[in-house]
């Protein structure tokens, strides 16, 4: 199983853009039962706290219901999820909250890699990042 990140779908719903194909592709690949991949609860948040932001709601929450749809797996966030991202935190000094968040989901959910064009998740050496167009 892989986590996807928020980055991922939201280049797939968003304006033309070189990434937007490959997210596009990936997503297909998951929707059509190809593809063994969840989310994470703070991605759903992160879409519904960054189009409401936008002033695009409507947007925002026919990909939050695209993403309820295409993910049969949500991974919930836990006390001990965020235990680890606090230790994650403490390990690596240049992670930012909500990428140790994701990255401690990955761990608890037993994920083999995160898809994101974060390349801040790169630090943590036990994870792997994968871009859309890498997943196979």
């Amino acid at each position: 199983m892989i986590l996807v990140d928020a980055n991922v779908l939201m280049y797939a719903a968003g304006a033309p853009h070189p990434h937007k194909k490959a997210c596009l592709d990936l997503l297909r690949r998951i929707a059509g039962g190809h593809m063994d991949a969840a989310v994470d609860a703070e991605t759903l948040q992160e879409i519904l706290h960054r189009y409401r932001a936008m002033n695009r709601w409507e947007d925002g929450r026919k990909l939050y219901d695209l993403t309820r749809t295409t993910f049969a797996v949500v991974v919930p966030i836990t006390a001990e999820i965020l235990d680890d991202a606090r230790v994650l935190l403490d390990k690596h000094t240049t992670l930012m909250a909500r990428d140790a968040l994701h990255a401690a989901a990955c761990r608890k959910a037993g994920a083999r890699a995160i898809c994101s064009f974060d390349k801040d998740f790169d630090v943590i050496r036990e994870l792997k990042r994968l871009e859309p167009a890498q997943v196979r």
